[in-house]
């Protein structure tokens, strides 16, 4: 380790002593990396994304409350309807004559379990590709939900939930002339997708299906929004970097703190996944356009041969706003931007800067302009290599390397 480097942490570690945090130069440090040694990184990001506020006496009051609010999450939203009506001294006999899966009453339970369940399969099916470079997400975690796992509760694992429906659904198929079909589950490659993973032991679960319950739950109390595809691309980072945290208590806790430093980062981009409000001066569209208009700021001369080529921003910029980049670079480096993301005060004009930067640079610094359609792929330089050359902020430095992933 570096003079530099170990000058790095001495900083970081002097400003999150305080008795109050010292948000602005934390922020500066935080620009420019934070480093992974000694559990700074995830510390840090769960006060620049208002988890923890900024006085140090009163982080333990208020990591045990949320984390007993996230258990209660679990305990109201994570159950089969007819279980836990059991479970509240009714009778089996009663829950059927009173609630039963044909109810039609919207009020139902199985009416809610059963649309739960419409957005559970596409949450699942997202998950279990996170990060597919890397086995972390496959893995077992150590700290699996004893809430949800213990035998003597009577709650079901999502994972079982989305092996019953997709077993029941894939058994009859009806084409478009009408006629139905019997297909063997087996031969069906949804089927194949939820087993092709080697299954854990009983009492063990993968961090994916952790990511799962934090999408469910997320999706269960936002109903307004619910779950889109990509919010999974977005919780895995912040999950991976709770999770591998050299400190077992933060690693413990890395799901419900995970929730809430999502649901956090979400209020700021919810905006980007609401269809409704993609027009608006709030929503994706707006925001690629900026894309465009910085750009031409920037270089435009570039931007004219965008122009010129019909290339719109739509073409690539949609998922690299949305998505905060996190399908662009190898996770490594997702982290280190968000680092930076996370700590700038206008996170989001330095989000547009970053994409120009990538405009710019891409392919072969755009040489002679001689531009092609840009590349929306992990097939970028890395942050450090790149760099932003716009002027309005330093240079990116390169990413502390990633913990051990055996």
């Amino acid at each position: 380790m570096s003079s530099l480097h170990k000058s790095r942490i001495a900083d970081f570690q002097d400003v999150l002593k305080e008795p109050t945090i010292a948000l602005e130069k934390l922020r500066e440090l935080s620009f420019s990396g934070i480093p992974c040694e000694g559990g700074l990184r995830c510390l840090c990001w769960k006060i620049l994304l208002n988890y923890l506020p900024l006085e140090r006496a009163s982080w333990t009051a208020i990591l045990a409350k949320q984390r007993e609010l996230y258990a209660q999450f679990l305990r109201e939203m994570i159950i089969q309807p007819g279980i836990a009506k059991a479970n509240m001294g009714v009778s089996r006999e009663d829950v059927t004559f009173e609630d039963h899966p044909l109810n039609p009453n919207p009020d139902s339970r199985w009416n809610t379990y059963f649309k739960d369940n419409e957005v559970l399969l596409q949450i699942d099916k997202d998950v279990r590709r996170l990060c597919p470079d890397i086995s972390f997400f496959q893995r077992a975690t150590e700290y699996p939900c004893l809430l949800i796992l213990d035998p003597q509760n009577e709650f079901e694992t999502l994972r079982k939930r989305v092996e019953q429906t997709t077993l029941k659904s894939q058994t009859v198929a009806r084409n478009r002339s009408g006629v139905t079909n019997m297909s063997s589950p087996n031969k069906n490659s949804a089927s194949s997708s939820v087993s092709k993973y080697e299954v854990l032991p009983n009492g063990c679960e993968a961090h994916w299906e952790v990511v799962e319950r934090i999408l469910f739950i997320y999706a269960k109390l936002n109903p307004g929004i619910a779950y889109v595809q990509g919010m999974n691309e977005i919780v895995g980072p912040l999950y991976y970097t709770f999770a591998t945290d050299p400190s077992s208590e933060w690693k413990e806790h890395a799901e419900a703190d995970t929730f809430f430093c999502f649901t956090n980062l979400m209020a700021e981009i919810r905006d980007n996944f609401i269809k409704s409000l993609d027009d608006s001066q709030c929503g994706i569209t707006y925001k690629m356009e900026k894309v465009y208009s910085t750009l031409k700021d920037k270089d435009v001369e570039l931007y004219l041969k965008l122009q010129e080529q019909n290339i719109k921003p739509q073409f690539f910029a949609f998922r690299w706003l949305t998505l905060l980049l996190s399908q662009e670079f190898l996770l490594p480096d997702v982290i280190r931007i968000w680092d930076s993301l996370f700590a700038d005060d206008n996170r989001f004009d330095f989000l547009l800067l970053v994409c120009c930067a990538m405009l710019m640079t891409t392919p072969s610094q755009t040489s002679a302009r001689s531009y092609r359609k840009p590349r929306s792929s992990k097939t970028h330089s890395s942050p450090a290599a790149r760099g932003l050359s716009l002027g309005e902020k330093p240079p990116l430095t390169p990413p502390p390397p990633p913990p051990p992933m055996s």
